[in-house]
């Protein structure tokens, strides 16, 4: 997508050096806008592969409330598994090799990377058959899902951001408050990672539905990606559960960064021409809670392969 390798190029030409929460560095600029048409094609990157199905698993998860990784374990999605190892690691009843420190650490021996896989994998495992481990290890405490869909207020009453949304665009379309927020200001010392993406808007204009999303920091290179397909996604979502046809995805990045450990691979990409985009084929459904991963499919996708790059934690 040219949206996406411009503002890739942006951050190039015009990013600060800063530091950051991970040590790891960051060539960063503040406030960036991209808009994609979501009427036809689909949004997701073909200048290298993004994992769809890995987009969708944790769509649902967010859309189902949760916020234990066993769900997206048992769909062979690891992208949340970093936050929910290193509390286990840190806590007193991990008992093997010493991992603490794993991102200076990391980069010593590949001895060390495969002690790290190896307990890494028999957590994963501890997850999927021990409840009583995976309710103590696998939550990563209210990130998006317990927000999206069970925000507690003030008084203890839960409130259903996702349905009151689709209730509202139902019953009031031309409403300027069809809003749902991550951003919980009370919950936050208590969640694994505070929300990216943190604030999205829904508008309604000519039967369509246009979504806008605010994202607080954006990993531009492993993030974004993950992040444009997700909403786009979403906007597909709502729409079919509301009676509308998708309009546009509307991002607005905060702090808009590539990793100084990204730019090879960054530079990389943008000498990729992008590939035409494809289509999104969602089956019927009576409910987003009921919807299976089969029922959303990606047609003609056919992205360049694969870049890899360390994520930070």
């Amino acid at each position: 997508m040219k949206q996406y390798q411009d503002l890739i190029r942006y951050i190039l030409d015009h990013g600060a050096k800063k530091l950051d929460r991970t040590g790891t560095g960051t060539l960063s600029t503040f406030g960036y806008q991209m808009r994609f048409n979501l009427k036809e094609e689909f949004p997701i990157l073909t200048s290298k592969r993004v994992p769809f199905s890995l987009v969708k698993s944790e769509l649902l998860w967010f859309l189902r409330g949760d916020t234990n990784i066993k769900y997206l374990l048992s769909h062979n999605n690891h992208i949340w598994d970093e936050w929910a190892f290193e509390k286990y690691i840190q806590s007193d009843q991990y008992q093997g090799p010493d991992l603490k420190n794993f991102g200076q650490r990391s980069l010593e021996s590949e001895d060390f990377m495969k002690i790290y896989q190896v307990e890494l994998n028999k957590f994963h495992q501890k997850i999927l058959n021990d409840q009583q481990f995976a309710n103590q290890f696998g939550d990563l405490g209210p990130i998006y899902g317990k927000q999206w869909r069970s925000w507690t207020d003030c008084e203890g009453q839960v409130i259903d951001q996702i349905q009151q949304v689709i209730d509202s665009i139902r019953k009031q379309p031309d409403s300027r408050r069809h809003i749902v927020t991550a951003w919980n200001p009370a919950e936050i010392a208590e969640a694994a990672l505070p929300p990216c993406h943190c604030f999205f808007q829904f508008y309604v204009s000519q039967g369509r539905l246009s979504c806008q999303l605010y994202q607080r920091s954006a990993d531009v290179f492993l993030g974004v990606p993950f992040n444009i397909a997700s909403y786009a996604l979403l906007t597909h979502l709502i729409a079919k559960e509301t009676g509308l046809e998708p309009g546009e995805f509307v991002h607005v990045l905060g702090d808009a960064h590539l990793y100084l450990n990204h730019l090879q691979a960054a530079e990389t990409l943008l000498k990729r021409s992008p590939r035409p985009l494809p289509k999104l084929r969602i089956d019927d459904f009576q409910s987003m809670d009921q919807l299976s991963l089969d029922q959303i499919q990606l047609e003609n996708y056919q992205p360049y392969p694969t870049i890899k790059a360390p994520i930070a934690v």
